[in-house]
């Protein structure tokens, strides 16, 4: 899989593929990144980047000539076919459904050459890129979340990251990724390892036990629970794809009744 990264940092960018799971990904050759600077596409002496915004106002904003030189140029090294995501507070907000959704159209993609390779990311900086690249050259854009940033660059790295740990054999364990917190609109339980005891603090009993279907009904009952304490807005039952089910609702009233006892 690849990713190109437009950036006036690529050596933060980098920092991705170099460390963790990423950095594995990158050394087995299940991902690729290649970082592009705009300041590589300029004609004047200083490199140039910026410039005042029209009408006034505080701060810079990134000038469409170099931005669009930088992106027509990764768009031929992806032989057209990747889409350009620009990173900004103005996008759609990222989550879990998206991120499976990008990496389910790159696993479609590697027995389709025609198909989607890989994505484009665009990082602006200072207040912004013109917006006339937007309408020429973006398809689209995404957000990681309701706040400000100096750069799109973290939010490239977080994309990245999301959808690398979903790509096939890149996780030492299939079922990993599968259960994550918001797989299912759900955060994950909670997990335990040796010692038994810690500081008069036990596991729970059944994680002992060795009944494998008590266990899975255990975790699925406590991240029902915690998601409703935590996070109820992912089980809002008017979504259908985040209504609980008969079963659910049972585990979640066991849970409750848990907690309260507690």
């Amino acid at each position: 899989m690849r990713f190109d990264v437009i950036t006036l940092l690529p050596e933060l960018v980098e920092a991705v593929t170099q460390v963790g799971v990423t950095g594995r990904a990158a050394t087995r050759g299940l991902i690729e990144l290649h970082c592009w600077n705009p300041r590589d596409f300029t004609e004047d002496v200083h490199r140039t980047v910026d410039d005042r915004p029209y009408g006034g106002g505080p701060g810079m904003v990134m000038k469409a000539e170099c931005l669009l030189k930088t992106i027509r140029a990764a768009r031929e090294a992806t032989n057209k076919t990747a889409k350009v995501i620009y990173l900004s507070p103005q996008g759609k907000k990222l989550d879990q459904k998206a991120v499976r959704e990008f990496a389910n159209s790159f696993a479609k993609s590697s027995n389709e050459p025609n198909d989607q390779q890989g994505l484009i990311l665009l990082c602006g900086r200072y207040e912004g890129i013109d917006e006339r690249i937007i309408e020429l050259e973006v398809d689209e854009e995404w957000s990681i979340g309701d706040y400000v940033l100096s750069g799109g660059e973290l939010g490239a790295m977080v994309i990245i990251d999301a959808i690398t740990r979903l790509l096939p054999d890149v996780l030492g364990h299939e079922s990993s990724a599968e259960q994550d917190s918001f797989t299912e609109n759900l955060l994950d339980c909670e997990h335990f390892t040796r010692p038994e005891i810690v500081e008069g603090l036990q596991i729970p009993a059944v994680l002992k036990s060795g009944d494998h279907k008590a266990i899975a009904q255990w975790r699925r009952k406590q991240a029902i629970g915690r998601t409703f304490q935590r996070r109820p807005d992912l089980l809002k039952n008017d979504a259908k794809d985040n209504a609980l089910s008969s079963d659910d609702k049972k585990l979640l009233d066991e849970y409750l009744k848990d907690s309260d006892s507690n």
